[in-house]
């Protein structure tokens, strides 16, 4: 319950219009930062919702493929650039993100998430490794201006974002590799 609270106390910080302003002003926000705190907040929501709603959970979402394809395709769709040009410019694209990414990824991921197998959770992990890589090289090599909302600048800086976090996610899975995972006694 504690978490169904925090997640809905997060999500109504982040639709304040000071908050929603500040976070859209600068590219890096707005992709790195509220979008991830969008889905958090219907991750900590998910819980109770996931309790509550347990056997309609169970027969859509019975091994957790259906839910993490809507995961997967609603991210991509977020990290297309002219997403986020259309979330600044048209009311319905940003309130299609502020329900989208809590209600539908959020929440479908804590679902999710536990059903897939090893292999599922590994495949997701590693395409997004691989699409995190390839928006970093994306938006610090274009040499135009691709989001019309923000400058070139910014979407360099956007791209030196997901090359960091791409090297985070790398340096994860290495330290996976090399750390003895078998129970000590």
């Amino acid at each position: 319950m504690k978490q169904a609270i925090s997640g809905t106390v997060l999500y109504l910080i982040l639709i304040i219009p000071p908050v929603v302003s500040f976070l859209e002003s600068m590219m890096i926000l707005h992709m790195l930062v509220q979008l991830p705190l969008l889905i958090l907040s219907g991750w900590l929501i998910g819980k109770v919702m996931i309790t509550k709603y347990k056997s309609l959970f169970n027969k859509w979402n019975k091994d957790g493929v259906p839910g993490i394809m809507l995961v997967v395709f609603i991210t991509i769709y977020w990290m297309l650039p002219r997403s986020l040009d259309e979330a600044l410019t048209i009311t319905v694209v940003e309130l299609f993100k502020f329900v989208s990414l809590p209600l539908l990824v959020g929440i479908s991921l804590r679902d999710s998430w536990g059903k897939l197998q090893s292999l599922g959770k590994s495949f997701i992990y590693l395409n997004y490794l691989s699409m995190f890589g390839f928006m970093a090289w994306l938006y610090i090599d274009t040499p135009i201006q691709i989001c019309n909302n923000y400058l070139e600048i910014q979407q360099r800086v956007l791209g030196w974002g997901f090359l960091v976090l791409t090297a985070a996610m790398a340096l994860y899975i290495i330290q996976m590799v090399f750390t003895d995972h078998s129970e000590s006694t």
